[in-house]
């Protein structure tokens, strides 16, 4: 029986417990709880402000929770190279288009070690962020209500998620990602005509599956830096 279909039979938190094995993931009780909580507050605020298109929790909890945990691993073994030379190097993460927070907030919960920034246009939905970051204690997560473009902090990740095409998300943000600092674009089906239309500056260095519990859809990494 898949993921998917056992949702409703058994609490969001079983659902979330039996998925980490084949996310590769293993987390604390208190990450678990907290990541359920972020998934309430998204319930909570959507049914005043338009945070997402998705409504139903079984779906939030396998099209956002799940889809957004799918990056940690990967994420992972990408800063350990960023790392190799300073592994104790502060890592800081830049979310763009973050709206509902995702994936940055999952990734603020699950790794405090990581500092992240969640940026949006719309007010309402850094305003979700901040108080995200108020109610779960998250002392590494901040929302800020800007335009990527505006930033000149540098990251050493920025990421997006179903944000914009490759050209455009590189293009607004690159004024943001740090010399050595690389691009992750969660992205659906691989999308070659993106990755063909991007400029000679940009390095698509792996591209990479990701499977989803519960989720019947194609989802993938573009991995992406400088170079030149």
């Amino acid at each position: 029986m898949c993921l998917l279909s056992v949702v409703n039979a058994v609490s969001p938190r079983q659902t979330l417990e039996q998925a980490l094995p084949a996310l590769g993931l293993s987390l604390s009780d208190g990450t678990i709880t907290a990541l359920l909580s972020y998934l309430e507050l998204i319930q909570k605020w959507t049914k005043v402000y338009n945070l997402t298109a998705v409504r139903d929790p079984a779906e939030m909890l396998t099209h956002h929770l799940l889809d957004s945990l799918a990056v940690l691993a990967p994420l992972d073994r990408q800063l350990q190279l960023l790392r190799v030379d300073a592994p104790d190097t502060p890592i800081r993460l830049l979310d763009v288009g973050s709206g509902a927070g995702l994936p940055g907030i999952v990734i603020a919960i699950c790794r405090p070690d990581i500092t992240v920034h969640c940026v949006d246009t719309v007010a309402k939905k850094a305003a979700f962020i901040q108080q995200v970051a108020a109610t779960l204690k998250l002392p590494n997560l901040r929302g800020l209500h800007a335009r990527v473009e505006s930033l000149t902090e540098p990251y050493d990740v920025v990421s997006s998620r179903a944000f914009a095409s490759l050209g455009d998300f590189t293009n607004w943000s690159s004024g943001a990602l740090a010399s050595t600092g690389i691009w992750m674009a969660m992205k659906g089906k691989h999308p070659a005509d993106e990755i063909a239309a991007l400029p000679v500056m940009v390095d698509v260095f792996h591209v990479e599956q990701l499977t989803v519990p519960g989720l019947d859809a194609e989802r993938c990494i573009v991995w992406m830096r400088v170079v030149g």
